[in-house]
This record gives structure tokens, C-alpha cells and sequence, in this order.
């Protein structure tokens, strides 16, 4: 069962920490251009194998983080898959299919960009709230770890 710590509670060091396992996350991610939390899972998997038994606190946010960016990485490689159906179901009918595909690709771009600025957005905040002592669970993530 998860504690929740305020702020006064939560030492500095640690605070840091925390910090750095989401913002790691997003860094790696933004500046390696890998797919979508990929990278984000390796840099908080780090700062949670480092800090695990250290830290509750810390621990608790590198695995939010891990979590999250694995969720990240599955929704990028579910709508890549889904990318791929609809370009082969347009080649695959000649260009008639497009009809369809279209307005379904469409939909998708809009996903992706909605996937992205969550993903941006989240990262920021958990960073923040993580920086001020604070607990912070990510919306939609699947959580393995």
C-alpha cells in the first residue's frame, strides 16, 4: 500500500530524484528521437533500479514513470500497426480503399498528436509535482512494475 508523503516529508535528495526519473524520461526521449517511451522506460528504469531500496518515495515515481512510458511505447506501436493495416488496405485495393482509409488516417494523425501532447504534458507535470514533494499517477498507463 502506497504512502502518501507530503511535502515536508519528503527530503530534498529524494525530491530530486523523483524529479529526475520523469524528466530524465522525457529528455532521453526528446533527445534520442526513439519511438515514444521507449527511452523514456530505460532512463526511469534506471533511476528505479538505483534508488529502489533507497527510497519509497523516489522509488514510487521512477516506476509511475516506467509504467507510463511503457504505456507510451505500446499505444505508439499499436497505432503504428493500425497505420500499417490502413496503407496496406489502400494499396491492396488499388487506391479504392482510400475512400475509406482516408478519413480513418485522418483519425489516426489526430491520436497520434493527442498521444503526444499527453505524453508531453504528463511528463511536465509529474516532474513538477515530483520536484514539490508531491505524489503524481499518470492517466491511461498500464501499470506492470
Amino acid at each position: 500500500m502506497d504512502v502518501i508523503l507530503h511535502r515536508e516529508d519528503v527530503a530534498q535528495g529524494d525530491r530530486q530524484w523523483a524529479a529526475a526519473a520523469h524528466a530524465s524520461a522525457l529528455a532521453l526521449a526528446l533527445l534520442t528521437s526513439w519511438t515514444a517511451g521507449f527511452a523514456g522506460m530505460l532512463a526511469a528504469g534506471v533511476v528505479y533500479l538505483l534508488k529502489r531500496d533507497d527510497s519509497g518515495f523516489v522509488a514510487a515515481h521512477a516506476r509511475e514513470a516506467f509504467n507510463f512510458n511503457f504505456s507510451m511505447f505500446l499505444y505508439a506501436c499499436a497505432v503504428c500497426a493500425i497505420g500499417m493495416l490502413l496503407l496496406g488496405a489502400t494499396v491492396l485495393t488499388l487506391g479504392i480503399g482510400l475512400i475509406v482509409t482516408l478519413p480513418a488516417g485522418l483519425a489516426l494523425l489526430v491520436a497520434i498528436a493527442g498521444i503526444a501532447m499527453m505524453w508531453l504534458v504528463c511528463s511536465i507535470v509529474a516532474t513538477i509535482k515530483a520536484w514539490n514533494g508531491e505524489d503524481y499517477r499518470y492517466p491511461l498507463t498500464i501499470r506492470l512494475l
